[in-house]
């Protein structure tokens, strides 16, 4: 041990003058006295600024409080990208609770197993999604407090709880005196992953990562003072990649957007000035194929920040050719979204557009707020060489991971073995130090930006009467990224058509992780009897 003489170490202690827990809770609190009278919130014909917002956030943690909700509890929002789970993203921790925005395309079985195992108190809930809640209600067996948001500018659905949202924030004091977490290690959310084997994982974001990730945001994108910001990307993904506290970290605007849907974000891109959005690769492919009178009297600069799907470089270039500004970014629900950036460097400018949009297809580099990103030797964790060829595993480490899988330890360290995050991702690493995605280690087919397991997908069909045998790998789609492509031996002498199994997937799960092809035929196996899933993504391309 070191006897070294330290003067940096004597009499200067962590106090109160000195030292505050990061949390993006903060953001909203500077946003609402620098800047009262700034438009924080646009939802149709609705306006908010950032005072009043900040007034409704705290009377929701109140309201919240009084209802016995604190520390440990978790609240689950199942709503589109409305002002209410915006709120909740500051609200809810602003009572010392946990936030889990659900993903609002899956079914109620899934949703049942997320109320389940995060133990919601609290479910709010908007009344597109009444129906399959209140049937995932009835599966999971528990009575939360069940708050509904009563949209406007939705007709149909049901009001399934004992009060909507504004009669419960009603009961809040607007002053409420809320406290910053005592430790920034204290969960602030909890996101559910897709799995490779059935349940999804629990991903639990501590204060620190999300105030840091915030931050990251607006460095890496550029995105400077009162960004005007369109829900284009679900809040119930990795927390919206933290863009509700980033948004509130630069005093911007949120605009709502209830459907993702090529009129409606043009619309709003030109009626509100919209300059930032984020989307999978297929929101950006769908903005390019819309007709040119759609894409009409649009002349301000816009950034758009993709992910998921490794985007096609056309889809980039297409968007670059109609003058909006493309960052490609990579990361999981681990990582709080965006925790790798494709940086541009001035020496790209004089590219072709083709050039570019190839340089930009790459995943690129660490995020500012990411200490360490590497592709290695998935058993030595041994970087491979920047050669462009050499395949290794993705793996990072720092602020910008999240705390571990809820209730799941064994995972959480066999995730973190050796000290770094294991992506499971595979990649090659260039000479410029960029990453490029080539290939998946976990079978995850990324379809829309929704991740979709293929074993769930495998485990439906083998619940069909005519199914012998089933495996589904990742099929390219011009449209989606990836769509799930199965490969099934059917029983003999039982005849079933394409159709017929596509349809009973779809009556069993979420109709998003149907598969979109179905190839009938023998199972390539190994001597042991396992089924070659690299010779059948050969046979899908």
């Amino acid at each position: 041990m070191s006897t070294k003489h330290n003067p940096y170490a004597l009499g200067l202690d962590q106090n109160q003058a000195n030292y505050a827990a990061l949390t993006p809770l903060s953001f909203i609190e500077r946003a609402a006295f620098v800047y009262p009278d700034q438009v924080a919130t646009i939802h149709g014909d609705l306006r908010r600024n950032w005072s009043e917002t900040y007034s409704r956030c705290r009377q929701l943690a109140s309201a919240l409080t009084q209802r016995g909700i604190g520390e440990g509890d978790t609240v689950s929002v199942i709503a589109p990208n409305l002002p209410e789970v915006f709120e909740a993203h500051f609200g809810v921790p602003m009572a010392g609770a946990v936030l889990n925005a659900v993903n609002i395309r899956l079914d109620a079985e899934a949703i049942a197993f997320i109320l389940q195992h995060a133990e919601s108190k609290v479910v709010i809930v908007e009344r597109e999604f009444s129906e399959v809640v209140q049937k995932a209600l009835r599966i999971a067996g528990t009575t939360p407090l069940v708050i509904d948001i009563d949209d406007p500018t939705y007709e149909g659905g049901e009001l399934i709880g004992s009060m909507d949202y504004e009669a419960f924030i009603a009961e809040g004091d607007p002053e409420y005196n809320w406290q910053p977490p005592a430790d920034e290690w204290d969960a602030i959310t909890l996101n559910y992953t897709s799995g490779t084997t059935g349940n999804p994982k629990g991903v639990v974001y501590h204060h620190r990562g999300a105030y840091l990730n915030a931050m990251s945001n607006i460095v890496s994108w550029d995105m400077g003072r009162h960004p005007t910001y369109l829900w284009t990307l679900p809040m119930f993904h990795c927390n919206g990649w933290c863009f509700p506290w980033s948004i509130a970290a630069a005093a911007g605007t949120s605009v709502s957007l209830r459907h993702v849907r090529d009129q409606d974000i043009y619309d709003l891109i030109r009626k509100e000035k919209v300059d930032h959005f984020c989307g999978a690769p297929i929101v950006l492919n769908m903005l390019n194929n819309a007709p040119d009178e759609m894409k009409a009297d649009i002349d301000h600069k816009i950034k758009v920040m993709t992910a998921g799907a490794a985007p096609p470089a056309a889809v980039i270039q297409g968007m670059e050719e109609m003058g909006v500004e493309v960052t490609h970014v990579y990361g999981l629900t681990e990582t709080y979204g965006p925790s790798v950036v494709c940086a541009w460097h001035d020496k790209w400018d004089d590219s072709t557009l083709e050039q570019k949009a190839r340089l930009k297809a790459r995943q690129g580099v660490k995020a500012p707020m990411l200490e360490g990103l590497m592709v290695a030797n998935p058993e030595t964790l041994e970087p491979v060489p920047q050669d462009g060829e050499t395949m290794g595993e993705i793996f990072m480490r720092g602020n910008l991971v999240m705390k571990g899988y809820l209730k799941n330890p064994s995972t959480t360290d066999e995730s973190f073995e050796g000290g770094w995050f294991h992506s499971g991702d595979l990649a090659v690493w260039h000479e410029d130090g960029y990453i490029e995605i080539k290939d998946r280690s976990k079978d995850i087919i990324i379809s829309g930006g929704e991740n979709i397991s293929s074993i769930e997908v495998e485990d439906v069909l083998y619940r069909h009467p005519a199914v012998m045998e089933a495996a589904v790998v990742a099929k390219a789609d011009e449209k989606w990224g990836e769509v799930p492509c199965a490969f099934i031996k059917t029983k003999e002498e039982v005849e079933v058509t394409a159709e017929e199994i596509i349809e009973f997937c779809r009556n069993s799960m979420a109709r998003f992780k149907a598969p979109k092809e179905i190839v009938f035929g023998e199972l390539p196996k190994t001597s042991t009897g396992k089924i070659q899933k690299f010779v059948l993504r050969q046979q899908a391309k």
